[in-house]
């Protein structure tokens, strides 16, 4: 290792692109220490500040064939652990972001999927239901619920008096009113 004291950062990265691990030992030691400080003082995190540099080193030495078009291996060294706090800042933002989220869909009570999906359950039952109804009770019902008809529009449409209309309509309600409840017994989750 004393070999490597004298010798240049280019000197150092020369024989490291040559596969000396002595060289890339002695470049290690020479940083590890400032670049320690330089990543925990941005984080203040000493094991997300270990990671920086254990990752740095890593990738370094993965890189190291590249490392011969480095020209200043310290602004290297210090821009490399830059980003890389600015990349862990940045994700522990959006992992803040998408937990604060989380927390306040929770906290919300509103579980929007889960609800359209028994709305549209219900819906299905319903309409299953009116379809079952006896013929002309269905399509006076259906007048008065899906058209929006009054019961004299309807009565005049059908040439039948409007108290006929309403009673079918009322009939139909308490026939509905009776099979859902019924389903409601069997089925709790709406």
């Amino acid at each position: 290792m004393a070999l490597f004291r004298q010798h240049t950062d280019r000197e150092l990265t020369n024989l490291i692109a040559e596969d000396n691990e002595a060289a890339f030992a002695e470049l290690y030691n020479r940083y590890k220490g400032v670049l320690y400080l330089h990543a925990y003082r941005m984080l203040g995190d000493e094991d997300e500040a270990k990671d920086i540099l254990q990752e740095l080193f890593t990738t370094l030495w993965v890189r190291r064939k590249e490392l011969i078009s480095i020209s200043t291996v310290s602004s290297y060294l210090y821009q490399s652990v830059r980003n890389r706090v600015m990349d862990v800042i940045a994700h522990k933002k959006a992992e803040e972001k998408y937990i604060d989220s989380l927390s306040q869909f929770i906290a919300s009570g509103e579980y929007m999927t889960d609800q359209k999906v028994r709305e549209n359950e219900l819906q299905s039952i319903i309409e299953c239901e009116v379809a079952r109804l006896p013929a002309k009770m269905k399509e006076i019902f259906e007048l008065s619920r899906k058209e929006n008809l009054s019961y004299r529009e309807i009565a005049d449409e059908l040439n039948i008096s409007d108290k006929t209309v309403k009673k079918q309509v009322n009939n139909a309600l308490k026939i509905l009113r009776q099979r859902i409840e019924i389903i409601a017994v069997y089925f709790p989750f709406f």
